[in-house]
């Protein structure tokens, strides 16, 4: 799995950062989002798909590798 984020779409909500703290981070000053972890662990991969399943801008991008 590899994860990608679009700062431009984050609405700074934080719902990921919840689901998935080891993944995601945010910005002190502004609240938008900040990948930790680009290619997160397997045991990773359910919160993250949750977290962008969650995102209300859409702003997390998740490809899964075969």
């Amino acid at each position: 799995m590899k994860v990608a984020i679009d700062e431009d779409k984050c609405c700074g909500a934080g719902q990921c950062v919840l689901i998935a703290p080891e993944v995601f981070d945010q910005r002190d000053d502004d609240g938008i989002v900040i990948l930790l972890e680009p290619e997160p662990d397997a045991d990773q991969h359910a919160a993250v798909r949750e977290s962008a399943a969650v995102c209300p801008a859409f702003a997390i991008e998740v490809t899964e590798e075969a």
